[in-house]
């Protein structure tokens, strides 16, 4: 039941709503890798290398152990610090005696790295590069699998 106003009328197509606004315009195009790293690698821009490698470690818990992914050994995985505007040049290697295949997507990406990396094969190392645009604190974490 209706406590006193009005009812307002609900639009129920959003995109309609968004067009009939001017539509959505991508503010920072270069926040999203657009290719190989090579592009971006030579842009002029400074260049942070983030190299971390993809081990299997046994922790203990209360009930034993269990088989944890770790990156370069730590939990939890080396910071990256990089200025606004910095080119992150991510890699990521598999070594060939690991058990499991892993893959590392970074949330300040702003982007997948499946179209890139995604799931890094055991013995072999992945990379993807973005432009650190968006400042703030953000979570990488593995993303092994293909989809």
């Amino acid at each position: 039941p209706q406590i006193g106003g009005t009812a307002l009328e609900v639009n129920a197509d959003p995109l309609a709503k968004v067009a009939s606004m001017g539509g959505l315009e991508l503010v920072m195009p270069e926040a999203y890798a657009a290719g190989p790293c090579a592009d971006l690698l030579d842009s002029g821009r400074p260049v942070v290398n983030f190299d971390l490698t993809g081990v299997s470690v046994e922790l203990p818990s209360l009930s034993g152990t269990y088989s944890a992914m770790t990156f370069s050994e730590t939990i939890p995985g080396p910071t990256l610090r990089v200025t606004q505007g910095d080119v992150v040049h991510m890699t990521l290697t598999i070594p060939g005696d690991e058990v499991t295949q892993h893959g590392n997507d970074m949330h300040a990406s702003q982007m997948s790295s499946k179209p890139y990396m995604g799931a890094v094969k055991i013995g072999e190392t992945g990379e993807y590069c973005f432009i650190a645009e968006v400042p703030g604190v953000f979570k990488y974490h593995c993303s092994g699998v293909d989809l």
